[in-house]
């Protein structure tokens, strides 16, 4: 197999919930410590940190991929899901997984599942490659990023230094529960006996949740934003986000640079310092230049994509890959606090949930373009676009997420300004 033929089997032959949604999702570990045990537990090979949370967990893994990265660390980052490459999910140091490693390790998969008789899923069977490439190229640390849920995400095997768990918001309702307790419910099963949790966001429906799992478990557990908090913060000439943060009403990182824009960055830096000071209290060795180091070349250093990501000036073409409902809240905050003359919105999202909500959220004045990514799981754009009305959002049906992104910028002053997002698809089309 070469390496498009690789990606065919994995994308067509296998449930991936990214194309199928549900039916996709597994309600058990088993193929998961089958895969486990076959390749010699390799996730134990090596130290891992494990971020959850419905929003901002791939900022935050990110993040302490790079300090981990600036202090010394070889440092395997797992995240999910991809938006140009498969290989993006996969990386050690910031580089993604070399093509010829994963036509090997999936021809080597096939061939020894003639005698194993697994029938893994897309996620977990992309788990078991990240574990067994990490543990073959004998890194340090790994920071794994759930994909869904917690309790019964494949990641969940591990027993890392330290756990994080970012915010709770209403996500994949008919798989986690249908309301922020229930979710967090399912959030709460990555904690584990002996490894402290650290919380991103206080909730009054979900601390009870976390504490009374901390408390069973007999572990330690913090509430990042009780500690940390930014202060203050400016854009700077460069682009980057300058931060005062304090801690416990203290100063404690003046002029605090980060590459990663957009407000909504601001919560997820107290989970990041927080997991720090953990992590040299269990023997890391991270010193503030590391962490600064780090925070103000998170892009450069592990390729992050799709956050608040700038990728056109004069119009300003940004797109972001917030999707329910708590990260469109944050847009729209964002999109408040940009200067343009007119927003050009470009706008899918998926069909199976309903995007009232979303939809109530979005600004009126914007004109809209209303797209279907080019996957089944995709809302039909004319669908959408009925949908929309009944929220007074108006706009024109595309063919194709491109085509819209085009006619967008045929049309838009160089002082108006081009946003994509609603679904991480429609952002992974367009990059």
């Amino acid at each position: 197999m070469d390496y498009k033929a690789t990606l065919d089997y994995m994308f067509s032959q296998l449930p991936m919930f990214q194309r199928t949604g549900p039916a996709a999702y597994k309600n058990t570990l088993e193929n998961t410590l089958k895969l486990d045990e076959n390749y010699g537990h390799p996730h134990r090979k090596y130290r891992t940190i494990h971020v959850a949370g419905t929003n901002g967990k791939g900022s935050v893994s990110h993040m302490l991929a790079s300090v981990l990265q600036a202090a010394g660390y070889k440092t395997g980052l797992y995240t999910s899901p991809h938006l140009k490459d498969f290989r993006e999910r996969i990386k050690i140091n910031g580089q993604m997984m070399p093509e010829s490693a994963v036509v090997d390790w999936v021809s080597n998969f096939k061939a020894n599942n003639e005698l194993w008789k697994i029938q893994p899923s897309f996620f977990e069977l992309t788990v078991a490659m990240a574990f067994d490439y990490f543990a073959d190229q004998e890194i340090d640390v790994a920071v794994m990023e759930v994909g869904l849920g917690g309790r019964l995400d494949s990641t969940n095997i591990i027993t890392p230094d330290v756990s994080i768990i970012t915010n709770i918001g209403l996500d994949h309702t008919n798989l986690l529960g249908d309301t922020l307790e229930k979710i967090a419910g399912e959030k709460a099963g990555i904690i584990k006996s002996g490894v402290p949790v650290v919380i991103g966001t206080t909730q009054p429906e979900t601390a009870p949740v976390f504490n009374a799992k901390a408390q069973e478990l007999d572990t330690s557990i913090y509430f990042s934003d009780q500690e940390y908090n930014v202060a203050y913060s400016l854009l700077r000439m460069d682009g980057k986000q300058q931060l005062n943060v304090a801690k416990n009403g203290k100063d404690v990182y003046p002029e605090l640079v980060l590459d990663l824009l957009g407000q909504y960055q601001h919560k997820n830096i107290p989970p990041v310092l927080k997991a720090v000071d953990l992590l040299n209290e269990k023997g890391y060795k991270i010193t503030e230049d590391n962490l600064r180091a780090a925070l103000a070349s998170v892009v450069a250093t592990t390729g992050l994509l799709g956050r608040w990501q700038v990728i056109g000036n004069n119009p300003l073409t940004v797109c972001d890959t917030g999707h329910n409902e708590d990260g469109i809240k944050s847009i729209v905050e964002q999109l408040k606090n940009t200067a343009y003359k007119k927003l050009h919105f470009i706008f899918g999202t998926v069909g199976d949930k309903d995007p009232g909500k979303v939809l109530a959220l979005l600004p009126k004045h914007a004109k809209y373009y209303f797209v279907k990514a080019d996957i089944a799981r995709a809302m039909d754009a004319e669908e959408l676009a009925n949908r929309a009305k009944d929220f007074g959002l108006v706009g024109e049906v595309y063919p194709s997420v491109n085509e819209a992104y085009k006619k967008a910028q045929r049309v838009a002053d160089k002082t108006d300004m081009i946003f994509v997002g609603g679904s991480t698809f429609v952002v992974a089309e367009v990059l």
